[in-house]
């Protein structure tokens, strides 16, 4: 046998092994000397990772502290499907745990060319953690915050929601969310190769958002809500509002919407329904505005309360007619009979007095045409007419051609009610507000004894609250029809009232939109009388009115 053959493969085997040697050994020299910096930062990536800590949202609370959207502790349970050995037996156990479908949960877990999957977003602690003990590999838990709302539907409207990142989406939760968000912290942790947190190396505490205290009664809020869902029902109506006031201070203490939504379950609910009308929708007012054109024409002189005219029960403006509502014969009215009885003759003789633009002026006066300035996301300024034509000043003053919000009317009725000073209307405690005189304390006062006629033997006695005294005006207003002109079937009845008159407490306004009655003194004033006996009874306020 040749001995030099084993020799020879002896020799070739050692040069390959030196030759391999050598590029590994040129390989960890370039690797050490060229990237080293580079690699070490993938390294130290993998191995550490900064996170943001969430910071606690402040609650809102009622004006007596009675919670109504606070935080409450939550789990979120997500896995890395490449780390996940059985995925249709983990979604099975998470899909019993936490309540869930496990057919939904397999695919994402079944899915090895993702990461990361959320299993559950803020699932019950409880649960979560009875998942967490069965030690099933690829699943992962934190700790967050999810937001609650205890009282369900009382407030919904004007709460709004957080969304499932804990930011305000709507209403006072958007409105409020630098003060309720509060600041993130941040974590910079050491995980394990299955990204399991091993270590906090630095760590920055979050800050903890501030609570905000509203003017809202949940009492008064939730009585609110009830009786607009009893006046729909019984009315067939499409929708009703109310707006509770307090017209010395501008404070609402009720802001109802019908039909509601429970905040817990804003996903499933309607854009449409969510939608708070008493801020954001407008509506003719009809009669209710008629209180605008009797203070001008008080306040600039040109009558009295006892000032009487002989009217017809219709009058010709420009190319329209227009009619009474209940009057038939020609009668001599004074102008506290004209808004007792609400005659729409009257109104206009007197906005004729004052001529177009003494009008518009005591309309700006009144806050309308312009947003009040609650503080509240999405306010509509509301609509004046954009043009005059010869038949503007018969149908403005009694309320048709001009668009308002319920709380412009209701903020207009305050001011009468406080003494001729209008506040802003305001639905946060600690919020600073505007005010202004509209008129001198004495027209309010005429204004005020005109509007408890309208109760005690007007359009609106169906208003009255046995015990107190009861100042207010109806008003039934036609809606608009798309293809021009009026509806002669769908209709805003409304009403607004102050009581106790003789010391004014509360400013109520209710409007109900399409009603199966059309007339504000049937539809709302009834409503407006449940709502006030409630709140004076609630409230404590004593009756001003003779046994």
């Amino acid at each position: 046998m040749n001995r030099r053959l084993p020799n020879r493969r002896i020799r070739l085997l050692l040069v390959l092994f030196t030759l391999a040697f050598a590029g590994l050994f040129g390989r960890a020299v370039w690797l050490q000397a060229v990237h080293a910096r580079g690699l070490d930062r993938i390294a130290q990536g993998q191995r550490h990772a900064t996170v943001a800590v969430p910071a606690p949202r402040g609650a809102m609370l009622d004006r007596n502290g009675v919670q109504l959207a606070i935080g409450r502790r939550a789990t979120t349970v997500y896995a890395n499907p490449k780390h996940v050995a059985n995925p249709q037996a983990a979604a099975i156990a998470a899909g019993k745990a936490l309540h869930l479908d496990p057919d939904k949960l397999y695919g994402p877990l079944a899915d090895q060319s993702r990461g990361f999957v959320y299993v559950a977003r803020k699932a019950d602690p409880k649960r979560a953690h009875a998942l967490q003990r069965k030690g099933i590999q690829g699943l992962g838990f934190y700790s967050e915050e999810r937001r609650v709302y205890p009282q369900g539907s009382v407030g919904a409207h004007v709460l709004g929601y957080a969304g499932v990142d804990n930011k305000g989406l709507s209403g006072l939760e958007l409105a409020l969310d630098g003060t309720l968000a509060g600041r993130p912290g941040r974590e910079t942790v050491v995980r394990d190769p299955f990204g399991r947190a091993l270590d906090v190396l630095q760590a920055t505490p979050a800050v903890e958002g501030h609570d905000a205290r509203l003017t809202l009664d949940a009492t008064l809020q939730a009585n609110a809500e009830s009786v607009l869902r009893s006046t729909v029902r019984r009315w067939g109506a499409l929708a009703a509002t109310a707006v509770v006031l307090d017209p010395h201070g501008g404070e609402v203490l009720a802001l109802a919407v019908e039909p509601g939504f429970d905040a817990n379950r804003f996903p499933q609910t309607s854009r449409e329904v969510q939608r708070n009308r008493a801020v954001t929708d407008t509506y003719e007012p009809g009669s209710t505005l008629k209180v605008v054109t009797v203070a001008g024409a008080l306040s600039d002189g040109l009558v009295e309360p006892s000032t009487a005219f002989t009217l017809k029960p219709k009058i010709q403006v420009a190319d329209r007619v227009i009619q009474e509502a209940y009057r038939k014969e020609t009668e001599r009215l004074t102008v506290a009979e004209i808004v007792s009885h609400s005659s729409n003759v009257g109104t206009i003789t007197l906005a004729q007095l004052l001529g177009r633009e003494r009008l518009t002026k005591w309309l700006g006066r009144f806050g309308f045409g312009k947003k009040t300035g609650i503080d509240f996301p999405g306010e509509t300024q509301g609509i004046l007419p954009s043009y005059w034509s010869g038949s503007t000043i018969g149908t403005l003053p009694i309320g048709h051609g001009i668009a308002v919000t319920p709380v412009q009317m209701a903020t207009a009725y305050a001011a009468v009610a406080n003494g001729g000073v209008w506040k802003q209307p305001h639905l946060v405690l600690s919020n600073r507000v505007k005010q202004r005189r509209v008129i001198s304390r004495a027209v309010s006062e005429q204004l005020m004894a005109m509007m408890r006629d309208v109760v005690l033997e007007g359009t609106g006695t169906e208003a009255a609250v046995e015990g107190y005294q009861v100042a207010g005006k109806t008003g039934t207003a036609a809606k608009p029809d798309p293809r021009g002109g009026y509806s002669t079937s769908r209709y805003v009845a409304s009403f607004v009232g102050v009581v106790p008159a003789s010391d004014p407490r509360l400013v109520i306004l209710v409007t109900v939109d399409e009603p199966s009655t059309i007339w504000g003194g049937t539809v709302a004033a009834p409503a407006f009388q449940q709502i006030a006996r409630f709140a004076l009874q609630y409230l404590e306020i004593p009756p001003d009115a003779a046994s």
